[in-house]
């Protein structure tokens, strides 16, 4: 007799990830598919929203394909903010605008910031106006495509595409909302209608429920599509990170996640708002949180990146050599930004810079650097997180990142901070299927996802990282003329 189970999916940056679950939290099944942002021009990422429905059809079909479960809710999640504008009929205007690896919206940051005040922007919407947010996105598409924006009428990213396509229904979650500044209230939990008019004029701002709310019922069309049966639950859903969180129960007071993707991304979770402009200050993904968060432009990404530049290179492979390289890399330190950076920096026009290389450096001296790289901006945003009063008791890791244990275990060593591994860290599919478990019963995270390890950090390295963080947060500074100058090259 088939057993009953719930979907996760989630559609992230290179790829979307589905994973069936038993409701006591079993794995059952995963399945992924590899996809790639359209970069049509400088700083510029795009996705084409039929790529997110076509890939959950699949990953829906490939899941449920032994028919030995019966799917009883749907999770749904994606990266984001993202941006993407339909006309009256819902259909896509255009590609969508991705979060912050998109750094298009420079111009438009400038001319909101002089309307609105950058000071009430970062008081009423909780962060300051970046390349991350989603209401500066729009404004470019309005100022630079305006025949095309005069036919737009709804917002929206990833997770509530899915949900549109698999419920017809228009709704937000709260805490992506939260993303879109400057157009939501995170004072109070609304969208901010005087802002959203002079950002967004014309655009029907979907009605805001919270990621584990229900947001309909899956249609016969749906079911169709994806084999699912019709009539059963989908979550309203969020953003990948906020679900990653969830998904290794990193959302009580005191808890930073730090999530190991194609991207960095980190969620500490706050009694009170705080706000900094160089953070993100959100609302959480469960009723009644908030957040301060930071996210880096890239980290696994430049590993990828390193490994597609060696033609016989493989993760497993540079990782042990990477190993062997040692603390400090034989003395070569990286910048990460290779696609400008987010925070604490908010510098989209910073670029990657590799110092200190000498003819003898290896392979694995350059990968060891890079993560490396990534530890150091991880300890930059938890400076500036507590540095605004963030209090930080416990740190809890996730992500693809987490499966070999030197890239953790450096984070750790350069931190100082212990990091909690769960036993499941495959992501925001897992987050997606626990809120999709509980809106058909009950579904605790200790329950499903007990923690398997504590990465702790080495005493002997530490202190050697201290001296090289130093040099690291010289770094930026030291270069910054000289690669906004590339940049502006680079752009022409």
């Amino acid at each position: 007799m088939p057993r009953n189970a719930v979907i996760g999916v989630d559609i992230g940056t290179s790829s979307s990830k589905g994973v069936l679950v038993g409701l006591d939290g079993a794995l059952i099944r995963s399945a992924t598919r590899e996809h790639t942002p359209a970069r049509p021009g400088p700083g510029h990422f795009e996705m084409d929203a039929s790529v997110w429905w076509r890939e959950f059809t699949e990953l829906a079909q490939e899941l449920t394909a032994a028919e030995d479960t019966t799917v009883v809710a749907v999770g749904v999640s994606g990266m984001g903010p993202c941006v993407l504008l339909t006309d009256e009929h819902d259909a896509p205007l255009r590609p969508a605008v991705l979060y912050g690896v998109d750094t298009r919206s420079v111009r438009q940051i400038r001319h909101i910031e002089a309307r609105l005040g950058a000071d009430e922007i970062i008081r009423r919407g909780g962060s300051a106006l970046t390349t991350q947010a989603a209401g500066p996105k729009i404004a470019w598409i309005a100022e630079e495509e305006p025949g095309l924006y005069a036919r737009a009428r709804r917002l929206y990213m990833p997770s509530s595409w899915l949900v549109r396509k698999l419920t017809g229904n228009y709704v937000l979650d709260h805490h992506s909302a939260s993303q879109c500044t400057p157009l939501y209230d995170t004072l109070g939990r609304e969208w901010y209608a005087p802002w959203a008019a002079e950002v967004a004029p014309g655009i029907e701002l979907p009605p805001l429920r919270w990621p584990g709310e229900s947001a309909g019922a899956l249609t016969s069309e749906a079911a169709t599509a994806t084999g699912l049966p019709a009539g059963i639950p989908v979550t309203t859903g969020t953003i990948d990170a906020w679900a990653e969180a969830l998904s290794v129960g990193a959302q009580n007071i005191g808890d930073l996640m730090l999530m190991y993707g194609t991207t960095m991304f980190l969620i500490h979770t706050v009694p009170k708002p705080l706000t900094s402009p160089s953070l993100w200050g959100t609302v959480g993904a469960l009723p009644g949180t908030r957040n301060l968060a930071g996210g880096m432009a890239t980290s696994g990404a430049v590993a990828n990146w390193l490994k597609d530049l060696f033609a016989d290179g493989d993760h497993a492979r540079l990782t042990a050599l990477a190993a062997e390289s040692g603390v400090g890399a034989n003395g070569l330190l990286m910048l990460p930004y290779f696609s400008g950076e987010r925070t604490p920096i908010m510098d989209p026009d910073a670029r990657g810079v590799i110092a200190g290389l000498t003819l003898s450096h290896t392979r694995g001296d350059l990968y060891r650097a890079a993560l490396e790289a990534t530890g150091f901006a991880v300890r930059q945003n938890v400076e500036a997180i507590e540095a605004v009063g963030g209090d930080i008791r416990r740190v809890v890791a996730v992500g693809g990142g987490t499966q070999g244990s030197l890239w953790t275990q450096v984070v750790s060593d350069i931190t100082g901070r212990p990091q909690e591994l769960r036993t499941i860290t495959i992501g925001a599919g897992y987050g997606d299927a626990l809120l999709a478990a509980q809106l058909v019963g009950e579904a605790a995270i200790d329950d499903w996802n007990p923690v398997r390890e504590t990465v702790a950090p080495r005493a002997e390295h530490t202190g050697r990282y201290d001296d090289l963080y130093a040099l690291y947060r010289r770094l930026y500074p030291d270069t910054a003329a000289t690669v906004h100058a590339l940049a502006a090259l680079q752009e022409r």
